[in-house]
């Protein structure tokens, strides 16, 4: 969340408690649900930006996973080749026929644990770019949750500017109520 975000919360904060020294019960009342709508925005917010982490967190790993498997299938490419040469070498005949058999069997066996392995480290990289989507797609709830309570509070003050009508007081709870309830929905 931007330093702006922090600041513009606590200027809806100085705002309720200006009004809440004129004395006006209904304005009070106003100020004081805008203080918490404030407050439960910047809780949202708070959340927003730990689903962005954590999708970062989660989109590194893949990538350190891929690399991993990367690695793994360039040795396992690698222990294939020799393979390859030691089995020609065999079928030639000769002095070092069954030694030269013995280590493409060898790097037969290896290159299988290697494989498994890379395949691994694959499907590491599957669960990972898995989560990082879970997570935008949190942060992408959680964003219109905020911009929802952003709304209800801007609205809401309209209630003190026209010095007591209701209906944008209203209108802020019910912004407010469906800026929750998304937020909500992002952990459902």
């Amino acid at each position: 969340m931007s330093e702006a975000m922090t600041t513009e919360h606590l200027e809806h904060a100085e705002h309720a408690e200006h009004v809440a020294h004129q004395g006006a019960p209904f304005l009070t009342q106003v100020s004081m649900t805008i203080a918490i709508m404030a407050v439960i925005a910047a809780t949202i917010g708070s959340l927003e930006t730990i689903e962005t982490a954590a999708t970062l967190g989660a989109q590194n790993a893949a990538a350190l996973s891929q690399s991993k498997a990367s690695d793994q299938w360039a040795f396992f490419q690698a222990k294939s080749i020799k393979k390859s040469v030691h089995e020609v070498g065999a079928r030639q005949s000769g002095p070092q026929a069954d030694a030269l058999a013995a280590e493409a069997k060898r790097y037969g066996e290896e290159s299988k644990a290697i494989k498994s392995e890379a395949e691994g480290f694959e499907h590491q990289v599957e669960e990972r770019l898995h989560e990082a989507e879970h997570h935008e797609h949190r942060h992408h709830i959680l964003t219109m949750a905020v911009t929802l309570l952003h709304a209800a509070i801007a609205i809401a003050t309209i209630a003190i500017i026209t010095k007591g009508r209701k209906w944008p007081w209203y209108a802020g709870l019910a912004l407010t109520v469906a800026g929750v309830a998304l937020a909500g929905y992002a952990y459902i």
